[in-house]
């Protein structure tokens, strides 16, 4: 059960709102009245809860949990327990998070609310039902739409503009960017930083201006401590619907498409392109001026140095198809043991 001080539970809900909520069916035998008053593990849920199982790993856990429902594949209906009700979908963990969500809305406030100590600007404009914490800073002619939270000591400079239902973490700041609605920016991130570029000369390096902007789309997360710098003269593009995870980093012109996924510390350098759908795995990283196709999908670690056309699977440094990563690794595991073996 979630700590009542950090989360509050909208519930009660019977389990046939919550089926009726993912769009799914109850196993038969299965109880539609039954009164779920929380989310939980397999291993901690109690008998007035619902878990989900979607992973098989995690088989053994249904057998011997307490849960008063779940949600499951078809397939595992066999390997609940007697008495458990179950939610069959295909997709178990979308199900789950839905009734999450449902438990654990985001915070919504009917009016604004503006700390005292926030400093907004004559000329900027805040959308109703806003909360604006202590310490922020809005600057000249910001537009921030309605249902917004800024938490404290967030600085939104001139001339920004958030869409409507976006939450910006403590101690973020925002600058030369315009935001989309619903969009999730966490603890510390920095959005429009100046970017990393300078003409390189004997005498000394000379800073080029840096005069694009960051646009980011709607429904785009952005995690603690991760940096977008603008960009130099085109703009740096974060596209729909795109997920980035803490610590990283983001270099100026990148254009970034569509659900696009970006796991924490990986980086990608200035003017590259990230078609719709890309994957880079944890700690990997992306050179400059050089194009991910649609769906690539980069291993953790790897270093891609040159373009991946859509759909492929890279691994290693440099990365390569991920097949000839696997035979190479495969290839020298066995010139190792020949050498032990002489």
């Amino acid at each position: 059960m979630a700590d009542s001080r950090f989360f509050l539970n909208a519930g009660p809900f019977s389990l046939r709102e919550l089926c009726n909520h993912v769009g799914a069916e109850l196993s038969d035998g299965s109880n539609p009245d039954l009164v779920i008053k929380d989310v939980g593990s397999l291993e901690d849920a109690k008998s007035d809860e619902i878990s989900f199982l979607d992973n098989k790993k995690y088989v053994s856990a249904l057998a011997d949990t307490s849960a008063g429902a779940c949600i499951l594949d078809k397939k595992f209906v066999g390997k609940a327990p007697e008495g458990v009700s179950l939610i069959l979908t295909n997709k178990p963990y979308k199900a789950y998070a839905l009734i999450a969500q449902k438990f654990y809305p985001s915070i919504s406030t009917s009016s604004n609310s503006i700390h005292s100590t926030a400093v907004i600007a004559e000329t900027a404009s805040v959308g109703d039902n806003c909360v604006i914490s202590a310490g922020v800073v809005v600057g000249e002619n910001v537009e921030i739409g309605s249902g917004c939270q800024l938490a404290p000591n967030v600085v939104i400079h001139d001339g920004c503009k958030i869409g409507e239902n976006t939450s910006i973490g403590a101690n973020a700041t925002v600058e030369y960017s315009f935001m989309g609605n619903n969009c999730e920016i966490h603890s510390g991130v920095r959005i429009g930083n100046r970017g990393f570029g300078f003409a390189m000369e004997p005498d000394g390096y000379v800073n080029v201006p840096q005069l694009g902007r960051v646009i980011i789309g709607d429904n785009v997360e952005i995690g603690a401590n991760s940096t977008i710098d603008r960009g130099a003269g085109p703009d740096t593009v974060i596209g729909d619907g795109t997920k980035i995870d803490n610590l990283v980093q983001i270099g100026h012109n990148v254009q970034i498409g569509k659900q696009c996924v970006i796991v924490a510390q990986s980086g990608v350098a200035g003017s590259s392109v990230l078609g719709d759908y890309v994957v880079m795995g944890a700690q990997s990283g992306v050179s400059g001026h050089i194009t991910m196709g649609t769906g690539v999908q980069i291993a953790g670690r790897a270093a891609v140095i040159k373009d991946v056309e859509a759909g492929q699977a890279v691994a290693g440094t440099p990365a390569m198809p991920i097949k000839e990563f696997f035979r190479l690794v495969a290839m020298w595991k066995k010139q190792l043991n020949t050498k032990k073996g002489s």
